[in-house]
C-alpha cells in the first residue's frame, strides 16, 4: 500500500504537466477537491459523523491545515508545472522530509544529531542543483526557474502541514482527512475566484477532465487512504521512508512517459536527495 502511495504521488507530477493547456491550475485544484469531497461523502460519512464532536473543537487548526497543506500546496504545485518539468518537480519533492525535520526542530525543539545535519546538508545541495539546472552561477545571478521556486514554496507548506499533524485530534485519521478535504474545497474558492477575475481560468477540455479525475482518485484519495492504513500497519517511522520513493517514481515516469530529458544534474541531484535522506534517517536511528 505504501509503495502504491508513493507511485500515486509520483504520478501527480506528471498529471501537473498533462494539465498544462487543458485546465488552469486553480480550476484543477477546485475540481480536484470537489471530486474528493464527493468520495468522502460516499465512503467516510459514518466515521466523520461519529468524530465530529471532537473535530469541531479544533476548527481553526483544521482550517489552517487544510488550507495550507492541501489547497495552497496543490495550487503552487500546479502553477509550478507551467514553468518547470515533472522531473524537477518530482526531485524537489524529496526536500519535504528535510523541511519536516527542520520544522520539528523549530516547533518542538526535537534533537538533531550530527548525522541528521549532514543528511540535511546533502539533500539541500541536491535541491539547489536541480533549482540551478547544474549551473551554480545562477545563485549569484538570481536566475532560478520560477517553477522550481514555486515548487519549493509548496514543499515548505506541505512540510508545515506534516509537522502540525503531530497535534491532530485524537480521532480516526480517516475522519481528519475527510474534514481537511472539505476545508481544501472551501479554501480553494478564493483561488478559483482570483483566476476567474483575472481572466486566467480555463475550464477542463476532454483531456483536462481525465486529468481531474485521475488527480482526485489517485494522489488525492487512494494514496491518502493507503498511507493512513500503511502507517497503522507498520508505524509512522517506517512508513515515512516510503515517501523517499516519490522522487524516484517521478523521475522515471517523466522520462518514460513525457520523454523529458534526463541530464547529468538530475541524476546527481537524485543521488544527493535520496542519499541525504538516508543519512538523516541513520542519524535518527542513533538519536
Amino acid at each position: 500500500m505504501l509503495t502504491i502511495t508513493a507511485l500515486c504521488w509520483g504520478l501527480n507530477a506528471l498529471f501537473g504537466q498533462l494539465a498544462v493547456g487543458e485546465v488552469s491550475p486553480m480550476a484543477l485544484v477546485f475540481l480536484r477537491w470537489v471530486c474528493v469531497v464527493i468520495l468522502v461523502i460516499l465512503f467516510m460519512r459514518k466515521p466523520l459523523l461519529q468524530d465530529w464532536p471532537v473535530l469541531r473543537t479544533r476548527k481553526l487548526y483544521l482550517f489552517l491545515m487544510g488550507s495550507a497543506g492541501f489547497a495552497t500546496f496543490n495550487g503552487l504545485f500546479y502553477v509550478a508545472a507551467h514553468y518547470t518539468t515533472a522531473l524537477n518537480i518530482g526531485i524537489l519533492q524529496g526536500s519535504i522530509p528535510v523541511f519536516v525535520l527542520l520544522g520539528a526542530l523549530v516547533a518542538y525543539r526535537t534533537t538533531i544529531t550530527q548525522l541528521q545535519i549532514l543528511g540535511v546538508t546533502i539533500t539541500l545541495v541536491g535541491v539547489v542543483l536541480v533549482a540551478t539546472g547544474g549551473d551554480w552561477t545562477r545563485l549569484v545571478e538570481q536566475a532560478i526557474n520560477r517553477g522550481d521556486f514555486f515548487m519549493l514554496m509548496a514543499c515548505l507548506l506541505y512540510a508545515g502541514y506534516a509537522v502540525a499533524l503531530r497535534n491532530r485530534p485524537a480521532v480516526s485519521p480517516l475522519s481528519v482527512f475527510a474534514v481537511l478535504a472539505c476545508v481544501a474545497l472551501i479554501s480553494s474558492f478564493p483561488l478559483l475566484a482570483f483566476e476567474i477575475i483575472t481572466g486566467e481560468v480555463q475550464w477542463p477540455t476532454a483531456q483536462g477532465w481525465v486529468v481531474v479525475a485521475l488527480v482526485a482518485l489517485l494522489p488525492s484519495f487512494i494514496a491518502q487512504i493507503f498511507f493512513i492504513q500503511g502507517v497503522g500497519l507498520i508505524g509512522p517511522g517506517r512508513a515515512g521512508l516510503f515517501i523517499n520513493l516519490v522522487p524516484v517514481f517521478s523521475a522515471v515516469l517523466a522520462v518514460l512517459i513525457l520523454n523529458e530529458n534526463f541530464q547529468w544534474f538530475h541524476g546527481m541531484a537524485l543521488v544527493l536527495v535520496l542519499g541525504g535522506i538516508a543519512v538523516a534517517e541513520l542519524g535518527k536511528g542513533k538519536g
